[in-house]
């Protein structure tokens, strides 16, 4: 289907935290884009959370936006921006036992990234043999160990 995009996002960290990437694939109607990046010091879930960001804003920037999927590995983002995010926001951004919510900076950002889209989030297992994420998952640790791979544009 034209319109739908459909985008596959991985974190990795080395040494949690440590050195770090992301890495992403946009499938847009017959096209693939990916797109990675590196941090010198993040942790894990912190890359987790900048590649669905870096993927919507590239949205934003480069397509008219329509019916998105986002895959992901991590049960952290998708609880997170789907259910954990609105108790959060009601209650001055503190979690269950009444801490400040870690990675608030990167949550907003997901969160104003997302407000007026509709996506649908969708969990994939990790190191599971699924070609997309294990492909998402290669360019996260090649940024992450500062040696990428050749991103498809």
């Amino acid at each position: 289907m034209e319109n739908k995009i459909t985008i596959y996002t991985d974190g990795a960290a080395r040494g949690n935290p440590g050195p770090a990437g992301w890495g992403v694939v946009i499938f847009l109607g017959d096209k693939i884009h990916e797109l990675g990046g590196r941090s010198c010091h993040a942790t894990n879930n912190q890359m987790e959370l900048t590649a669905p960001i870096e993927a919507l804003k590239y949205l934003k920037q480069n397509t008219q936006v329509y019916d998105i999927e986002i895959m992901s590995d991590s049960k952290y983002v998708i609880l997170g921006i789907t259910e954990w995010i609105f108790n959060w926001q009601k209650n001055n951004w503190r979690n269950a036992a009444k801490k400040p919510v870690v990675n608030q900076e990167l949550w907003e950002e997901l969160y104003d990234l997302t407000k007026d889209l509709k996506i649908k989030w969708a969990y994939v297992k990790g190191h599971s043999g699924d070609k997309w994420n294990d492909r998402v998952d290669e360019i996260a640790t090649s940024f992450a160990d500062d040696d990428p791979v050749e991103l498809k544009k």
